[in-house]
Protein backbone atom coordinates (compact mmCIF):
# COMPACT_ATOMS: atom_id res chain seq x y z
CA UNK A 1 0.00 0.00 0.00
CA UNK A 2 2.90 2.26 -0.73
CA UNK A 3 1.90 6.02 -1.28
CA UNK A 4 2.04 7.43 -4.92
CA UNK A 5 5.25 9.32 -5.90
CA UNK A 6 2.99 12.33 -7.76
CA UNK A 7 -0.29 13.65 -6.58
CA UNK A 8 -3.66 12.14 -8.29
CA UNK A 9 -7.15 14.00 -7.50
CA UNK A 10 -10.21 12.90 -8.92
CA UNK A 11 -13.14 15.04 -10.56
CA UNK A 12 -16.38 14.14 -9.74
CA UNK A 13 -19.56 16.10 -10.63
CA UNK A 14 -22.07 16.98 -7.92
CA UNK A 15 -25.01 15.33 -10.08
CA UNK A 16 -23.85 12.11 -9.89
CA UNK A 17 -26.88 11.05 -7.20
CA UNK A 18 -29.40 13.51 -8.66
CA UNK A 19 -30.99 10.21 -10.40
CA UNK A 20 -31.25 8.26 -7.34
CA UNK A 21 -34.06 9.21 -5.48
CA UNK A 22 -33.67 7.68 -2.10
CA UNK A 23 -31.06 8.69 0.23
CA UNK A 24 -30.13 4.93 0.88
CA UNK A 25 -29.19 4.66 -2.51
CA UNK A 26 -27.50 7.92 -2.57
CA UNK A 27 -25.02 6.56 0.01
CA UNK A 28 -24.66 3.46 -1.27
CA UNK A 29 -23.07 5.14 -4.58
CA UNK A 30 -21.55 7.42 -2.86
CA UNK A 31 -20.00 4.71 -0.89
CA UNK A 32 -18.51 2.82 -4.09
CA UNK A 33 -16.73 6.12 -5.15
CA UNK A 34 -14.96 6.40 -1.64
CA UNK A 35 -13.82 2.11 -2.46
CA UNK A 36 -12.69 3.53 -6.00
CA UNK A 37 -10.63 6.36 -4.02
CA UNK A 38 -9.00 4.20 -1.54
CA UNK A 39 -8.53 1.22 -3.75
CA UNK A 40 -6.40 3.39 -5.91
CA UNK A 41 -4.65 5.32 -4.36
CA UNK A 42 -6.69 8.52 -5.03
CA UNK A 43 -5.11 11.44 -2.44
CA UNK A 44 -7.99 13.68 -3.84
CA UNK A 45 -11.47 13.85 -4.60
CA UNK A 46 -12.72 16.76 -5.93
CA UNK A 47 -16.79 17.57 -6.24
CA UNK A 48 -17.21 20.34 -8.89
CA UNK A 49 -20.87 21.75 -9.77
CA UNK A 50 -21.87 20.89 -13.41
CA UNK A 51 -25.21 22.39 -13.85
CA UNK A 52 -24.59 25.78 -13.30
CA UNK A 53 -28.00 27.24 -13.63
CA UNK A 54 -29.11 24.70 -10.35
CA UNK A 55 -28.84 24.71 -6.42
CA UNK A 56 -26.67 21.55 -6.02
CA UNK A 57 -25.84 22.67 -2.60
CA UNK A 58 -28.33 19.30 -1.08
CA UNK A 59 -26.26 17.18 -2.92
CA UNK A 60 -23.09 18.87 -2.91
CA UNK A 61 -22.90 18.64 1.25
CA UNK A 62 -24.68 15.10 1.16
CA UNK A 63 -21.36 13.39 -1.07
CA UNK A 64 -18.67 15.63 0.68
CA UNK A 65 -20.47 14.61 4.05
CA UNK A 66 -20.28 11.21 3.40
CA UNK A 67 -16.43 10.55 1.54
CA UNK A 68 -15.29 12.58 4.34
CA UNK A 69 -16.89 10.22 6.87
CA UNK A 70 -15.82 7.37 5.29
CA UNK A 71 -12.41 8.79 4.69
CA UNK A 72 -12.28 9.13 8.83
CA UNK A 73 -10.95 6.26 11.48
CA UNK A 74 -13.67 4.41 12.83
CA UNK A 75 -12.68 5.59 16.41
CA UNK A 76 -12.87 8.70 15.29
CA UNK A 77 -16.25 9.61 13.71
CA UNK A 78 -18.69 10.52 16.76
CA UNK A 79 -16.32 12.82 18.27
CA UNK A 80 -15.89 14.08 14.83
CA UNK A 81 -19.60 14.19 13.59
CA UNK A 82 -22.54 15.35 14.44
CA UNK A 83 -25.65 14.11 13.90
CA UNK A 84 -27.38 15.09 10.73
CA UNK A 85 -29.84 14.29 8.10
CA UNK A 86 -27.16 12.92 5.54
CA UNK A 87 -25.44 10.48 7.93
CA UNK A 88 -29.05 8.21 8.15
CA UNK A 89 -27.52 5.30 6.14
CA UNK A 90 -23.88 5.80 6.67
CA UNK A 91 -24.13 2.25 8.01
CA UNK A 92 -24.42 0.90 4.82
CA UNK A 93 -20.79 2.43 4.07
CA UNK A 94 -18.38 -0.14 3.34
CA UNK A 95 -14.65 0.26 5.14
CA UNK A 96 -11.95 1.45 3.52
CA UNK A 97 -9.67 -0.92 5.61
CA UNK A 98 -6.87 1.45 4.57
CA UNK A 99 -3.22 1.58 6.38
CA UNK A 100 -5.07 4.81 8.59
CA UNK A 101 -7.57 2.54 9.40
CA UNK A 102 -5.78 0.53 11.92
CA UNK A 103 -8.15 -2.46 13.58
CA UNK A 104 -5.89 -2.62 16.91
CA UNK A 105 -7.28 -0.97 19.72
CA UNK A 106 -4.98 -2.00 22.54
CA UNK A 107 -2.68 0.36 24.18
CA UNK A 108 0.00 -2.62 23.67
CA UNK A 109 -0.47 -3.64 20.10
CA UNK A 110 1.18 -0.35 19.57
CA UNK A 111 4.42 0.08 18.09
CA UNK A 112 6.80 3.32 18.65
CA UNK A 113 6.99 4.71 15.28
CA UNK A 114 3.63 4.08 13.98
CA UNK A 115 0.77 6.50 12.37
CA UNK A 116 -2.18 7.11 13.91
CA UNK A 117 -4.72 9.20 13.65
CA UNK A 118 -5.84 11.00 16.05
CA UNK A 119 -8.52 13.99 17.42
CA UNK A 120 -7.93 16.46 20.46
CA UNK A 121 -9.66 15.53 23.57
CA UNK A 122 -8.67 18.06 26.02
CA UNK A 123 -5.33 20.15 26.96
CA UNK A 124 -3.70 20.62 30.15
CA UNK A 125 -0.12 21.80 31.35
CA UNK A 126 1.40 19.39 29.40
CA UNK A 127 0.02 19.96 26.22
CA UNK A 128 -2.96 18.38 24.40
CA UNK A 129 -4.55 14.90 25.28
CA UNK A 130 -5.58 12.71 21.91
CA UNK A 131 -8.11 10.21 21.32
CA UNK A 132 -6.08 8.06 18.87
CA UNK A 133 -8.54 4.89 18.57
CA UNK A 134 -6.99 2.95 22.22
CA UNK A 135 -8.43 2.24 25.18
CA UNK A 136 -5.82 5.19 26.84
CA UNK A 137 -5.89 8.45 25.50
CA UNK A 138 -1.94 9.70 24.77
CA UNK A 139 0.10 12.85 25.63
CA UNK A 140 0.97 15.32 22.57
CA UNK A 141 3.45 16.99 24.60
CA UNK A 142 3.75 21.57 24.75
CA UNK A 143 1.14 21.66 22.04
CA UNK A 144 -2.28 22.98 22.74
CA UNK A 145 -4.83 22.70 20.15
CA UNK A 146 -8.33 22.94 19.57
CA UNK A 147 -10.35 20.18 21.00
CA UNK A 148 -11.97 18.30 18.06
CA UNK A 149 -8.75 19.16 15.88
CA UNK A 150 -8.10 16.11 13.52
CA UNK A 151 -3.98 15.59 13.83
CA UNK A 152 -1.85 12.84 12.61
CA UNK A 153 0.66 11.62 15.27
CA UNK A 154 3.71 9.09 15.51
CA UNK A 155 4.02 7.04 18.55
CA UNK A 156 7.39 7.92 20.61
CA UNK A 157 6.25 6.62 23.66
CA UNK A 158 5.36 3.32 25.21
CA UNK A 159 3.80 2.36 28.67
CA UNK A 160 1.37 3.44 30.93
CA UNK A 161 1.59 6.77 29.19
CA UNK A 162 1.81 6.96 26.03
CA UNK A 163 3.61 9.49 24.02
CA UNK A 164 3.28 10.91 20.19
CA UNK A 165 4.58 13.98 18.78
CA UNK A 166 3.04 15.48 15.12
CA UNK A 167 3.56 14.41 11.96
CA UNK A 168 3.07 15.41 8.62
CA UNK A 169 1.24 13.14 5.96
CA UNK A 170 4.28 13.86 3.19
CA UNK A 171 6.40 11.69 5.45
CA UNK A 172 4.61 8.64 5.60
CA UNK A 173 5.34 6.40 3.23
CA UNK A 174 2.22 4.31 2.83
CA UNK A 175 -0.97 5.37 1.35
CA UNK A 176 -2.70 7.26 4.00
CA UNK A 177 -5.96 7.63 2.37
CA UNK A 178 -7.75 11.21 0.42
CA UNK A 179 -8.89 14.51 1.34
CA UNK A 180 -12.08 15.75 -0.12
CA UNK A 181 -12.80 19.55 -1.91
CA UNK A 182 -15.92 21.16 -2.55
CA UNK A 183 -15.26 23.09 -5.72
CA UNK A 184 -17.15 26.39 -6.18
CA UNK A 185 -15.87 26.54 -9.28
CA UNK A 186 -16.83 25.36 -12.92
CA UNK A 187 -15.22 22.30 -14.16
CA UNK A 188 -13.14 24.49 -17.05
CA UNK A 189 -12.19 26.86 -14.00
CA UNK A 190 -10.93 23.87 -11.58
CA UNK A 191 -8.63 23.23 -14.23
CA UNK A 192 -7.01 26.12 -14.29
CA UNK A 193 -7.27 27.00 -11.00
CA UNK A 194 -3.98 24.69 -10.13
CA UNK A 195 -1.27 23.94 -12.03
CA UNK A 196 -1.69 20.29 -12.86
CA UNK A 197 0.77 19.09 -14.50
CA UNK A 198 -1.59 16.21 -16.93
CA UNK A 199 -5.58 16.70 -16.84
CA UNK A 200 -7.26 13.25 -18.41
CA UNK A 201 -11.45 13.33 -19.07
CA UNK A 202 -12.99 10.41 -19.47
CA UNK A 203 -15.66 10.03 -22.14
CA UNK A 204 -17.45 7.47 -24.18
CA UNK A 205 -16.55 9.61 -27.41
CA UNK A 206 -13.01 10.10 -26.85
CA UNK A 207 -10.25 8.29 -28.03
CA UNK A 208 -9.96 4.82 -27.09
CA UNK A 209 -7.49 4.09 -24.19
CA UNK A 210 -5.40 1.46 -26.04
CA UNK A 211 -4.44 4.28 -29.07
CA UNK A 212 -3.08 6.24 -26.78
CA UNK A 213 -1.58 4.24 -23.74
CA UNK A 214 1.74 4.72 -25.04
CA UNK A 215 1.96 8.37 -25.23
CA UNK A 216 -0.28 8.81 -21.79
CA UNK A 217 1.81 6.43 -19.62
CA UNK A 218 4.92 8.46 -20.48
CA UNK A 219 3.30 12.07 -19.61
CA UNK A 220 2.09 10.54 -16.67
CA UNK A 221 5.40 9.55 -15.32
CA UNK A 222 6.79 12.71 -16.03
CA UNK A 223 3.44 14.45 -14.07
CA UNK A 224 3.73 15.17 -10.51
CA UNK A 225 0.17 16.62 -9.44
CA UNK A 226 -2.51 14.42 -11.98
CA UNK A 227 -6.14 15.21 -12.43
CA UNK A 228 -8.73 12.54 -14.08
CA UNK A 229 -11.93 13.88 -14.17
CA UNK A 230 -15.31 12.37 -14.71
CA UNK A 231 -18.92 13.01 -16.16
CA UNK A 232 -22.59 12.73 -14.48
CA UNK A 233 -25.08 10.64 -15.41
CA UNK A 234 -27.31 12.81 -17.67
CA UNK A 235 -24.34 14.53 -19.54
CA UNK A 236 -20.77 13.98 -20.23
CA UNK A 237 -17.84 16.17 -19.47
CA UNK A 238 -17.93 17.73 -23.09
CA UNK A 239 -22.10 19.50 -22.34
CA UNK A 240 -20.66 19.98 -19.15
CA UNK A 241 -17.83 22.50 -20.01
CA UNK A 242 -20.06 23.48 -23.27
CA UNK A 243 -21.92 25.31 -20.56
CA UNK A 244 -18.93 27.61 -20.48
CA UNK A 245 -18.86 28.13 -23.79
CA UNK A 246 -15.33 26.00 -24.29
CA UNK A 247 -14.23 22.79 -25.48
CA UNK A 248 -12.76 19.82 -23.78
CA UNK A 249 -9.97 19.86 -25.35
CA UNK A 250 -9.02 23.44 -24.01
CA UNK A 251 -9.28 22.22 -20.35
CA UNK A 252 -8.07 18.62 -21.26
CA UNK A 253 -4.68 17.13 -22.46
CA UNK A 254 -6.34 13.51 -23.18
CA UNK A 255 -10.02 13.14 -23.57
CA UNK A 256 -10.06 9.05 -23.07
CA UNK A 257 -12.54 6.38 -23.65
CA UNK A 258 -12.07 3.55 -20.76
CA UNK A 259 -14.93 1.54 -22.15
CA UNK A 260 -14.65 1.11 -25.89
CA UNK A 261 -17.60 -0.66 -27.26
CA UNK A 262 -19.39 -0.47 -24.40
CA UNK A 263 -22.71 -2.77 -23.93
CA UNK A 264 -25.36 -0.06 -21.86
CA UNK A 265 -26.31 3.02 -23.30
CA UNK A 266 -25.00 4.73 -20.18
CA UNK A 267 -22.00 4.01 -17.74
CA UNK A 268 -22.48 4.71 -14.38
CA UNK A 269 -20.08 7.02 -12.50
CA UNK A 270 -18.60 5.00 -9.94
CA UNK A 271 -18.65 1.99 -12.48
CA UNK A 272 -16.51 4.72 -15.02
CA UNK A 273 -14.49 4.91 -11.73
CA UNK A 274 -13.28 1.68 -11.38
CA UNK A 275 -12.76 1.05 -14.90
CA UNK A 276 -10.83 3.73 -15.58
CA UNK A 277 -8.54 4.06 -12.78
CA UNK A 278 -7.93 0.35 -13.14
CA UNK A 279 -6.46 0.70 -16.68
CA UNK A 280 -4.65 3.99 -15.66
CA UNK A 281 -3.17 2.36 -12.79
CA UNK A 282 -2.07 -0.97 -15.40
CA UNK A 283 -0.37 1.25 -18.33
CA UNK A 284 1.47 3.47 -16.49
CA UNK A 285 3.14 0.48 -14.43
Amino acid sequence: MRRRDHNLAVAIPVSIVSDIPHLREKTLKIGLIGRAAAIFRVNEIIVFPDNLGANQKWDKNLIVTLLSYMETPQYLRKQLFKIKPELRYAGILPPLRTPHHPLAKRTKQLKVGEYREGAILSVNEFGSIVDIGVERHVLLPDKKLPVNKRVTVKITKLGKRPRVTLANREDIETYWGYTVTASKLSFGQLTKSRDYDLVVATSKIGTPLAEVSDELAERWKKSSSILVAFGAPTQGLQEIVAQENISLDKVADFTVNTIPDQGTETVRTEEALYASLALLNTIVK
